[in-house]
């Protein structure tokens, strides 16, 4: 259990932490010279009998002592975010101050439910005193998740009141569920960051989820520099001991190999590799704290504290929650005191932040904590973030369980939800996906990771595909269809290739002749003199090869005229009997076939990419034509443009057979 100290500065808690612990955590030299916490201090307690080398979870607890000044409570906040248990103090002759309210909302609002309130300073109060405390605190409680905790009134220099609560704390730690420590991806939210002399950088916090052992391959989020930044977990140290592996809920120290010390910050996060995030719009659900005196309205500047990061932003409130049946329509563009709304935050620069991750927001001059709420989406759209169909998804984003949110998603998403997208989001380790819904259509896009569309959309999309190849056949009855690509331009442009791809294949009422599309009973019906052409052409094409074969050379071999061979050429591209390259030039069927073999086998030596050069020697052309043949087949779909190669989809059996 991690327990976070709270309260007004000078209360105690410091001291309260080393009368339970024996350990300083003002560590600092300024610190010794003000009597005041600056940074966060962290200290571990056994329980009485156990040996500190091999105490088990729940007979060690770590605290983390948070600083009490009205200034440092963004420091307070970066160590709040990873505690379990809260210690709420209040000093019996002061009683509750103005940052004692603040640091009970940040709990709060970061969704802390387990703690209990201490009076320190127990000693210098007597039985009146502390019973009018004890009636504050109730007050103060009253409506925030704490309501009703045990108040403990303790001593830390006498000692008066210690025991019982030391006592409690293990009897809660012992009782606490642990959080689970599968399922989910590592992350460690950083909180602190030094060097070691002969160890290197060391980055330490309070695991959030997963699970991590010595030896692992770790990533920065958001990473400092693209592309991501990959390093060795050379050692560890879990709840201040020497350990192999560490796991959720832990405070743990991890030294780094192969990554700097300038490049590791507070705020960032030590990620599994490929669970790295980083977001500048994220979609959240707040509630504004009850006590604020104003409404938060859209446009309203605000600090952004997520994990350990602070970082400015900006909130617009999307739609409001707690608008009550038949009641007058709330404002959707403020949200009053003790409201809940779905929100966009428009951050100032990258954080990482996934599904779930709790938040907290305070004013423009971080003087007042405002709200505080959770992530829903981490990749919240820039336009149309209103619209019925985006309040669809992120009510699907507010389901309690992983596979009801994606199925929620694919409910939701006309033009499919990405599979690898949603699992980043979700914290999920890499390739991770719940069972889709039985009628949803499951597409591999290779790179780009796979996707899903829901039944009802592939149905539709069956339909918008049928009713533009009529569309296509009237309008054009002498050609025997559109190309692959030219289709999903005019029946589904916004859908991702990689389904477009996978629902054409499951498609039973179109055929694909070559790399046209069409109804089965539509079709060109070459005429006797087109016909007669193409016998005379067969043989000159066969010999043409990988060249290919150009109009004029056709028409002298065949005795024929140009014009007339290069209408009868056109004519039989059309019907999928021959393949144009580029202007005049044309390949026979077999040979395209042979040509896309080439191609998947480069792929599959080169981690899926082709090179013009490769693709050149292998087939003994020269460059221009070697050219020429990559962009056609990337215009028809079997390769794709990336940069200065030509990647195969993955998703396609375009000319994998006799039949093409």
């Amino acid at each position: 259990m991690i327990v976070g100290t709270a309260g007004h500065i000078d209360h105690g808690k410091t001291t309260l932490v080393r009368a339970l612990t024996g350990v300083d955590t003002d560590r600092l030299p300024e610190e010794k010279a003000r009597g005041i916490s600056i940074e966060l201090g962290y200290a571990y307690l056994d329980a009485p009998g156990v040996d500190a080398g091999g105490a088990p979870p729940p007979e060690r607890i770590g605290f983390i002592d948070a600083p009490g000044h009205e200034r440092l409570v963004h420091t307070m906040l970066a160590g709040a975010t990873g505690i379990d248990f809260c210690l709420l103090l209040v000093a019996a002759d002061d009683g509750v101050m103005p940052q004692t309210r603040e640091h009970l909302a940040v709990c709060s609002l970061l969704g802390l439910t387990r703690g209990a309130v201490v009076i320190s300073k127990a000693d210098r109060a007597d039985a009146a005193r502390l019973e009018q405390v004890r009636a504050d605190i109730a007050a103060l409680l009253q409506g925030t998740p704490l309501a009703g905790a045990p108040v403990f009134p303790v001593s830390a220099h006498s000692g008066a009141g210690m025991a019982a609560l030391r006592a409690f704390l293990f009897d809660t730690a012992r009782a606490m569920p642990r959080r689970s420590a599968s399922g989910l991806a590592f992350r460690l939210a950083i909180d602190r960051v030094f060097t070691l002399a002969g160890i290197g950088t060391v980055a330490a916090g309070t695991i959030h989820t997963g699970q991590i052992a010595v030896g692992d391959e770790i990533t920065l989020a958001p990473a400092p520099s693209a592309p991501a930044l990959l390093g060795r977990v050379r050692s560890l140290h879990a709840q201040n001991r020497a350990v192999t592996q560490a796991q959720a809920g832990q405070r743990c120290a991890v030294a780094l190999a192969g990554i700097g010390r300038e490049q590791v910050a507070r705020g960032q996060w030590l990620v599994a590799r490929g669970s790295d995030i980083a977001t500048s719009r994220l979609d959240a659900e707040l509630t504004l704290w009850h006590d604020e005196p104003n409404a938060l309205r859209s446009g309203t500047p605000v600090h952004v504290h997520v994990g350990a990061a602070s970082v400015m932003g900006a909130v617009a409130v999307l739609h409001r929650l707690d608008t009550a049946a038949g009641g007058p329509p709330a404002s959707e563009s403020s949200l009053p005191p003790g409201g809940a709304a779905l929100v966009q935050l428009v951050l100032r620069e990258p954080i990482a932040a996934w599904h779930g991750d709790r938040m907290v927001l305070r004013d423009n001059s971080a003087r007042r904590t405002l709200a505080g709420g959770r992530v829903l989406d981490p990749f919240a759209p820039t336009r149309y973030r209103r619209t019925p169909q985006r309040l669809a998804e992120l009510a699907a984003w507010r389901q309690p369980g992983a596979a009801a949110r994606l199925a929620g998603l694919i409910a939701a998403a006309p033009f499919g939800l990405s599979l690898r997208e949603w699992s980043v989001a979700e914290g999920l380790p890499d390739g991770m996906c719940p069972a889709l819904p039985g009628d949803a259509l499951r597409a591999d896009g290779g790179a780009q990771g796979a996707w899903a569309l829901g039944g009802p959309q592939c149905a539709a999309l069956r339909d918008a595909v049928i009713q533009t190849l009529a569309a296509f056949h009237e309008r054009e009855p002498d050609t025997l269809g559109p190309d692959a690509s030219r289709l999903r331009r005019l029946a589904a442009p916004r859908l991702p290739q990689a389904l477009w791809a996978a629902s054409l294949a499951a498609q039973a009422r179109i055929v694909q002749t070559g790399a046209f599309v069409h109804l089965p009973e539509h079709g060109l019906r070459l005429s006797a003199n087109d016909q007669r052409l193409a016998q005379k052409m067969a043989p000159w094409m066969a010999a043409a090869g990988f060249e290919g074969a150009w109009v004029r050379d056709l028409a002298k071999n065949a005795s024929e005229s140009e014009a007339l061979l290069r209408a009868a050429a056109a004519r039989l591209a059309q019907c999928g009997e021959l393949h144009q390259i580029v202007k005049d030039l044309y390949y026979a069927p077999e040979t395209i076939i042979r040509l896309a073999a080439i191609l998947r086998g480069l792929a599959a030596a080169c981690g899926g990419e082709v090179m013009a050069g490769r693709f050149r020697d292998e087939t003994g052309l020269g460059r221009k034509r070697a050219i020429q043949l990559l962009e056609y087949f990337d215009r028809v779909g079997l390769l794709r443009r990336v940069g200065d190669a030509h990647r195969l989809r993955s998703d396609t059996n375009l000319f994998a057979g006799p039949s093409g």
